[in-house]
């Protein structure tokens, strides 16, 4: 994955003291996402009057979401501890079973990137989550056989941007499946002032409302840019920190964010179908070696949002651009360039 790029929605190292601090702790804290907070209130509710842990919980769509934070915020909503572990860190079955028998009654079990476990480990997770048990073979050879062993019971939260790639068997074990979407442009505005609130950052109105609408709809975005023009502000503005929206424009416009929220590589990608491929259709794994990239980067992080504003589209052939792709790019099918520019609105 391209960690490094300042509009990935991927969390990068460094970046989770700041999560720490600008999450959100309750549901009603929690900006945008309405549909979803409403089911899981209601499932909580549920739960806590009958005394019982919430049932599991498969939440997914692209990254930097609240995905982790909706997890977080269910235990907490629960008076429940969490364990927080992903796919990759998960190598063998006696890893999980571990981690299982660690837990007690009403804890939640996050798994991020579920989809990577492998399958051993699955089949592991398969009787936890359906009769709160371990299945563990003492043995080996005929002589072999399966002891099942009860665990308390415990809520599984798994957390996933390629609900496709999760198998049939662990998905039909989820009670609910939660997808989310990327944000408005007035819910990012919130959460902008929240996250200036609670960082002491001065950020004016107009300011935040063009952060926002530069944050490719993903909180984990708008919070890094925030962060970033409030540099540029300390450093290029009147010497009181204050965020203003020129100070905020400039910011953008050094970082090569444009007024759509694209980045380099999001302008490389569609810059490549235009020019070598006609503006598509052209295959995912083409479209990827063009621009030197892993597949997975260009399906989960970067063409999810140019197809969600409409600037690339997916056909039974492959990726092609739209009309509106082509005038972001400020050129014609043709080739010809036209205006207005890349940077303008």
């Amino acid at each position: 994955m391209t960690i490094e790029r300042i509009a990935s929605g991927e969390l990068g190292e460094e970046e989770r003291a700041l999560e720490t601090t600008v999450r959100p702790r309750r549901l009603d804290e929690f900006a945008g996402q309405d549909r979803v907070k409403e089911n899981l209130a209601i499932l909580i509710d549920a739960a806590q009057h009958r005394e019982e842990p919430v049932d599991h919980i498969l939440l997914y769509g692209p990254p930097g979401l609240g995905k982790t934070t909706l997890a977080n915020i269910v235990a907490a909503e629960m008076g429940a501890q969490i364990r927080t572990t992903s796919g990759p860190a998960i190598e063998r079955a006696g890893d999980l079973a571990a981690v299982l028998t660690s837990l007690n009654k009403g804890d939640v079990l996050f798994i991020d990137e579920i989809h990577r476990l492998s399958h051993v480990v699955e089949e592991i997770l398969y009787p936890a989550m359906e009769d709160y048990a371990l299945d563990v073979v003492l043995g080996k050879g005929p002589g072999a056989r399966t002891v099942r062993l009860q665990i308390e019971h415990l809520t599984v939260i798994g957390a996933t941007t390629r609900v496709g790639s999760i198998t049939g068997p662990l998905r039909d074990r989820f009670g609910v499946t939660y997808r989310l979407d990327y944000y408005s442009e007035a819910e990012l505005e919130r959460i902008l002032r929240r996250s200036a609130d609670i960082l002491a950052i001065t950020l004016d109105p107009d300011a935040a409302t063009l952060v926002a609408r530069r944050s490719r709809g993903t909180p984990r975005i708008a919070n890094r840019l925030l962060k970033r023009v409030r540099d540029f502000a300390q450093v290029r503005g009147s010497g009181d920190g204050r965020v203003t929206a020129q100070l905020a424009d400039d910011a953008l416009d050094l970082l090569e964010i444009d007024a759509l929220g694209l980045d380099a590589l999001d302008r490389q990608l569609l810059t490549a179908i235009a020019q070598h491929h006609n503006g598509g259709p052209v295959g995912l794994a083409t479209m990827a070696a063009t621009i030197s990239e892993p597949v997975e980067t260009v399906e989960d992080v970067v063409e999810p949002y140019l197809m969600q504003i409409g600037l690339l589209a997916r056909t039974p052939r492959g990726r092609q651009l739209t009309s509106s792709g082509w005038s972001h790019l400020g050129l014609t099918p043709s080739g010809a360039s036209v205006q207005p520019g890349l940077f303008d609105a």
